[in-house]
């Protein structure tokens, strides 16, 4: 989790779509101009079993010169030939 969202802070689009799993993979990445990230919690993870893996998280960022925004997923990850990829993500109900 810690090195995607590294990955989007220097959009390297490269690791992002090779830690993506291929069954959700977008074709291709578009970053929003002026996007400052300014950190990142993960507030819980869990490995429910030897190929899978649960993360929920806050990232938080500024575009321009507007307030600082507070994302909240809870994703989803496969581990294939002993790399962790993304599957996708929800925004959690709390």
């Amino acid at each position: 989790m810690r090195s995607r969202y590294s990955a989007y802070v220097l959009q390297r689009d490269d690791y992002l779509l090779a830690s993506w799993h291929p069954s959700t993979r977008p074709a291709s990445l578009a970053h929003e101009s002026g996007t400052r990230w300014l950190g990142l919690k993960v507030i819980r993870h869990h490995v429910t079993d030897t190929t899978r893996a649960e993360v929920i998280f806050e990232a938080r960022y500024r575009v321009g010169g507007g307030s600082a925004v507070r994302m909240r997923e809870h994703s989803q990850f496969i581990k294939e030939d002993g790399h962790w990829l993304y599957v996708d993500g929800t925004v959690p109900t709390e």
